[in-house]
């Protein structure tokens, strides 16, 4: 799954008249980067959510000759991210397990070796790397089990663990890019109907969920060591998007 329906508010005045997905990088959209990259891994099927100017994406979808892609509307209201995955169900569920990758990430990973690494029998396998950020996930040291989220900035801390001390975890920034059983879907409806969400269109964000049940649900991180990474969400990021494209995307470039 591309999740691609976001407002892009932060590459304004671009995503005035642009989708973020169609925002172009090294003369290709943003979401061309990631179908290439997924193509090549051996993906051959995406789910592509849309909302901000979704007309024009899925143009670009039925002018692609890339991959197989199926669009999750949600042209009515943008779910965020966890709500989108639940509303993609109908696309998801069946496959065992499926990988997400948000637009704007580029990044020199081997999705193939990535894939290896997701964990038997886990809910989620989230990509993190050691990377300069505010906000980190936390994980138990011994096992790389999720057990929490801080933001260094402000000292604010979030886990299922009443306790914990962040300075004990391993602490890693997220990727954007993560792996999921099809077994989440159940779980997602429950955390959905427990937080007494409108069922027709819930919104909630993927990380609210992860840290939420990952007390009682398995999830893991995987680091990827010499990760190089640009998150094109925001205007100061594309210069340094167009400079390393040619190194990070191969494939098209």
């Amino acid at each position: 799954m591309i999740f691609a329906a976001g407002l892009g508010t932060r590459l304004k005045p671009i995503t005035d008249t642009l989708p973020k997905a169609l925002v172009p990088v090294g003369g290709k959209p943003l979401i061309e980067h990631v179908a290439r990259k997924l193509k090549a891994s051996g993906i051959e099927e995406a789910v592509v959510n849309v909302h901000h100017f979704a007309e024009k994406v899925e143009t670009w979808i039925g002018e692609q000759d890339i991959m197989k892609m199926e669009v999750s509307d949600e042209r009515g209201m943008l779910l965020e991210t966890g709500g989108a995955v639940l509303h993609a169900r109908r696309y998801l569920e069946g496959c065992g397990q499926f990988l997400i990758h948000n637009v704007d990430i580029i990044s020199d990973l081997d999705i193939r070796w990535f894939e290896s690494q997701a964990c038997d029998g886990a809910l989620a396998t989230l990509l993190v790397s050691e990377r300069k950020t505010s906000r980190y996930l936390l994980f138990a040291p011994d096992t790389m089990r999720l057990v929490g989220w801080t933001n260094v900035a402000t000292g604010e801390v979030r886990s299922p663990y009443p306790d914990i001390d962040p300075s004990s975890c391993r602490m890693l920034a997220f990727s954007g890019i993560h792996m999921m059983s099809d077994k989440v879907f159940d779980v997602l409806d429950s955390y959905a109907r427990e937080k007494d969400l409108d069922m027709e269109n819930p919104r909630f964000p993927i990380m609210d969920f992860y840290l939420s049940v990952c007390a009682e649900y398995e999830i893991y991180g995987v680091e990827a060591e010499d990760l190089h990474l640009v998150d094109v969400g925001k205007l100061d990021s594309l210069e340094m998007a167009e400079n390393a494209i040619s190194r990070l995307c191969p494939i098209i470039n």
